[in-house]
């Protein structure tokens, strides 16, 4: 099933920045877990980006997962 960013960041209870950072930092794949609209009113200027849910609920979840250990260390 593949959701706006919008729906996806519902879904997966993360904020659409938290996916855009994982995306940008290559966590979340293109292809496998996002793509880009193929809406040509919309290329090659910042696409809307639809996620894989399934996909990318695991990654979503072991980086929360980390990100809570590394809060935890810090404090």
């Amino acid at each position: 099933m593949w959701l706006s960013e919008k729906e996806a960041s519902e879904v997966l209870r993360v904020d659409e920045q938290s996916l855009e950072i994982l995306r940008e930092r290559g966590y979340l794949k293109p292809g496998s877990h996002w793509r880009s609209s193929n809406d040509p009113k919309q290329l090659p200027w910042k696409p809307k980006v639809f996620y894989f849910v399934r996909g990318c609920k695991e990654v979503v979840e072991h980086w929360q997962k980390d990100d809570d250990s590394s809060n935890q260390i810090a404090a």
